[in-house]
């Protein structure tokens, strides 16, 4: 009898892939001239070769445009060091996104808080 996993391989692919990343981020790639880069989630291809970097940027040195070209340019090395770490057939082909998520919760939050103070 097969046991039921809670979700799907690629999931658990692009959980171990952000952790691999983080890691990365940390001890290989420099990032620190362009913020605190944090990897908010990772977006997998069903034939696992192209991976969606989703991140946000704390403390940003640079324009959000500049921030993506640059993390782009980095895709290569970050691709080197997670071939390395993955064990699977294929290293998939990286492309980084901004992720505006944590923006727009600080505009809504801000909205919100001024609606408080003006009742």
């Amino acid at each position: 009898m097969r046991s039921e996993r809670p979700f799907k391989r690629s999931e658990r692919v692009e959980n171990e892939i952000q952790q691999i990343l983080g890691e990365i981020q940390t001890q290989y790639v420099d990032l620190s001239d362009l913020g605190f880069i944090t990897i908010t989630h990772v977006k997998i291809s069903p034939d696992l070769k192209n991976l969606k970097v989703f991140f946000s940027v704390l403390k940003r040195k640079k324009s959000i445009e500049n921030i993506q070209i640059a993390m782009n340019k980095k895709a290569k090395a970050f691709r080197k060091y997670l071939g390395m770490a993955l064990r699977m057939r294929y290293t998939p082909e990286i492309k980084f996104y901004y992720d505006d998520t944590v923006a727009f919760a600080q505009k809504l939050d801000t909205i919100f808080h001024d609606l408080q103070s003006d009742d």
